[in-house]
């Protein structure tokens, strides 16, 4: 009998695709008049995947279930940046470990990499540390992807480990930097690199993970070096972990976490359209769909109370100002 519930499940799946299909997760929404209506929204495999790349073609709107015209509606996508901003905060360990061990020009280049590569999604900054209390400021939030600032002319005053500490002064960093954002819509996340685990004691352990557990931001980290505690360090790293013993992995460990937040970046639409609808409430319903058949749907509801025509879908949206903590509603977590 279990075997056959198994059997039924599994072509479940293959007939309806509900196993292998998308996972929308609403962020935000923007009703105004004449008739704008506009979602802001991540599209994910149910496997936690992002799915990057859909065109407005690629969605189905539904007003109360009943499908709305793209001719009529004129949905569009739009850049998401008019309405959200993505801050990404590459956390360096510059100990004495790291700065005389000879894995410093590998360190930059791979920095350097990532940045070009996160930066053409995000704004991104980078601070080291090392024993002392304080993080330092190596390069500032900037939108241009590439540099690695001054890795290489960091200045090690105090060779050992303050990665606790360093976490969560990093985190104040990202939330001070968020709050002072121009768009309404504020998204951040951490990357912490290190080639070993807290010496410095300076923060407890559980003093940092309190810290972690009161944000939501997505944290990364990535851990190169014979000392590394893979325990420790997935457990700040709870949106994911690159972690290695071998010192020649750094470039392809950074490469693994940008690929994941470049993924993460791509996953965001903000769909917009206007609504046929002149009165009352209703639900809308917007369903992305892939080439291979997956799809999937986010709903809200909405009133359209005082709707007319000469509607423009390429308008800015109203978004409400999200508080700089919170993140993508179902954002993956591996």
């Amino acid at each position: 009998m279990i075997k056959l519930l198994r059997f039924r499940a599994a072509l479940g799946c293959l007939v309806l695709g509900g196993c292998a299909g998308l996972k929308p997760m609403l962020v935000d929404a923007s009703v105004q008049k004449p008739s704008n209506v506009a979602v802001y929204f991540t599209v994910d495999t149910r496997g936690g995947d992002p799915v990057p790349g859909l065109t407005a073609e690629q969605f189905h709107i539904y007003e109360d279930d009943k499908l709305v015209s793209p001719f009529e509606s004129k949905q569009t996508i739009l850049n998401p940046e008019v309405a959200a901003t993505h801050y990404t905060l590459l956390l360096v360990d510059m100990s004495g470990s790291v700065t005389k061990s000879g894995a410093l020009p590998a360190l930059e280049e791979a920095a350097t990499r990532f940045t070009s590569r996160v930066g053409q999604f995000q704004k991104t900054a980078i601070y080291g540390f090392d024993g002392r209390a304080e993080i330092v400021p190596i390069r500032s939030f900037s939108s241009e992807g590439g540099g690695s600032g001054a890795l290489s002319s960091f200045n090690t005053k105090d060779p050992s480990t303050n990665l606790n500490g360093a976490v969560v002064k990093a985190i104040d960093v990202l939330d001070k930097a968020l709050e002072h954002a121009s768009q309404p819509l504020r998204f951040g996340t951490l990357v912490v690199f290190t080639d070993g685990t807290d010496h410095a004691h300076r923060v407890t352990h559980d003093d940092m993970m309190s810290a972690l557990d009161n944000v939501n931001f997505d944290v990364f980290v990535i851990g190169v070096g014979a000392e590394i505690d893979e325990g420790e360090l997935k457990a700040i790293g709870r949106n994911g972990a690159a972690l290695s013993r071998d010192p020649g992995a750094v470039g392809a460990s950074f490469d693994r976490i940008a690929a994941r937040i470049e993924g993460y970046s791509k996953r965001f639409y903000l769909l917009s359209y206007c609504s046929p609808a002149r009165a009352g409430e209703h639900e809308l319903k917007v369903e992305p769909f892939t080439a291979d058949g997956k799809k999937g749907d986010v709903t809200y509801r909405f009133n359209a109370t005082g709707f007319g025509p000469n509607c423009d879908p390429n308008r800015k949206p109203n978004f409400d100002i999200r508080h700089p903590r919170t993140k993508p509603a179902g954002a993956a977590k591996k």
